[in-house]
């Protein structure tokens, strides 16, 4: 008997000739992308080959080829799936209190998370930065998708602020767009600033403090 996947999820989970997979298949499939995430960590993807995927995934290319056209194929829905991962950022910012010392230690931990979050999926954002940077509209989207919705709530808080007299004199859109640009390179080079003698630690704390006055106008 075949297992039947709920119609919100079929989408997701379609074979590449249209078919729905069952419950091994599934798991064939996540395989693959588990081990194309991994692979990514220490191959250029420009490098890498359906047949070290499927090898490392312990099956072989054919069975890659029903699940994804092309390695690409496979990254772009590692890129989407990282997009619906980011939605935890976003409720972050939502449902924080962003008011006095709650809002600085609101903000610190949102810093915290999202240096997690770059950390834990860097290898697939370098190529949905690189991708998009070369004009390729899906993997734009992508980006476009978990930046522009944290660009959302930060920019409805700052609003708030805004109309109780706090803020002003900034758009609230132009100041989210700025403040997850500057986060979003942080979190990208972080590693990079050990190099410079300047810990990570201190980064989260001189990242929250830029958060809170972003969001607030005010001083930490």
């Amino acid at each position: 008997m075949s297992e039947t996947v709920p119609v919100d999820q079929e989408e997701d989970v379609r074979a590449s000739d249209g078919r729905v997979p069952g419950r091994r298949g599934r798991a064939t499939r996540q395989k693959l992308l588990d081990t194309t995430a991994d692979m990514l960590r220490t191959t250029s993807y420009r490098d890498l080959k359906v047949i070290d995927i499927a090898r490392g995934a312990g099956t072989s290319p054919a069975t890659f080829y029903q699940y994804f056209g092309d390695v690409e194929a496979a990254i772009l829905l590692l890129g989407e799936e990282m997009a619906v991962a980011s939605d935890s950022l976003v409720r972050m910012i939502q449902e924080g209190s962003w008011k006095g010392k709650a809002g600085y230690e609101t903000a610190l931990a949102f810093a915290d998370a999202f240096i997690e979050f770059w950390d834990e999926h860097r290898p697939v954002l370098r190529v949905v930065d690189l991708s998009t940077d070369e004009g390729d509209r899906r993997f734009r989207n992508v980006r476009v998708r978990w930046l522009n919705n944290m660009t959302r709530a930060f920019a409805t808080v700052t609003e708030e602020f805004q109309a109780d007299g706090k803020n002003q004199g900034v758009d609230a859109m132009a100041n989210a767009g700025v403040l997850v640009t500057m986060i979003a390179n942080v979190a990208a080079h972080h590693y990079g600033f050990e190099f410079w003698g300047i810990r990570t630690a201190d980064v989260r704390v001189a990242l929250a403090r830029h958060i809170y006055w972003g969001v607030t106008g005010q001083r930490p």
